[in-house]
């Protein structure tokens, strides 16, 4: 059965709601077969030509708009669905103080052998995000949720999660897919089966997630947007930047208002 559109799942209103919400679905919010297809190709999750290859060259431009909104250096920052490590690593080079979680232990794996090699002090976990929340609400200062979100099978409980985990004041950034004509035509029949950049049935169509629905579902959860920007290709190449395009790659800031704001 495919995903319901974060709009349509219910989710208790503001930061308070999200605690008590995550906390009560935090076991079923995992697809063990999207699990099962990212522990498949774990091992190459640090080859820049590999199946990884798209996120690799994504993985500049999420920083870039992470630093245009955060300042990494000495911040508190949980990668959720960090996989083999890239922006984890990206951030904790950035001075960030980073721990990643992800439940593909395969991924961690990677991660953690990677990090050590290069000699970053970033603390890796297979947990459930929604098991954090009892122990770590309002601990961090950023928050990072990357090209997961579509993957899960109730993402207003994941959004849940993220906000109560960061500190009020604190930043939440989300990228995903849009799910349009373009992005369909885009990523997966020309990503997946005719230019075979990712593996086929690494998306599904009616998990895409659009900005309308992203903002609604962050706000039922006491999240305010801060900014959007699309993810657009650079032509001729395979390169991407920053732009005004939503329609197929997009990320997204949100804030959780500081103590005392109305």
């Amino acid at each position: 059965m495919p995903a319901q559109p974060v709009a349509d799942l219910a989710a208790p209103a503001g930061p308070a709601g999200a605690v008590a919400n995550a906390a009560a679905a935090a076991p079923a919010n995992v697809d063990p077969q999207e699990i099962a297809k990212f522990d498949a190709i774990a091992q190459r999750w640090w080859d820049p030509e590999g199946e990884f290859a798209p996120l690799h060259r994504l993985n500049p431009v999420r920083l870039g708009f992470l630093s245009q909104h955060a300042r990494l250096a000495g911040a508190q920052v949980l990668d959720v669905g960090c996989g083999g490590g890239l922006l984890s690593e990206a951030m904790a080079k950035a001075g960030a103080r980073v721990r990643g979680v992800d439940l593909s232990t395969a991924a961690i794996e990677v991660a953690e052998l990677h990090a050590l090699a290069d000699g970053l002090g970033i603390e890796y976990r297979v947990v459930p995000v929604e098991s954090l929340v009892a122990t770590e609400a309002a601990r961090y200062d950023v928050v990072t949720c990357m090209e997961l979100i579509e993957h899960v099978p109730d993402p207003a409980t994941l959004l849940a999660a993220l906000a109560a985990l960061v500190r009020p004041g604190g930043l939440v950034f989300v990228s995903t897919l849009n799910r349009t004509a373009r992005s369909f035509a885009l990523a997966i029949v020309a990503a997946e089966y005719l230019l075979g950049l990712v593996p086929r049935g690494t998306h599904e169509y009616a998990r895409f997630i659009k900005p309308s629905e992203l903002a609604r579902g962050a706000r039922a959860v006491g999240l305010e947007l801060v900014d959007v920007a699309g993810i657009e290709p650079v032509l001729p190449g395979r390169d991407f930047r920053l732009g005004q395009d939503v329609r197929v790659n997009y990320v997204a800031a949100f804030r959780r208002p500081a103590a005392g704001t109305p």
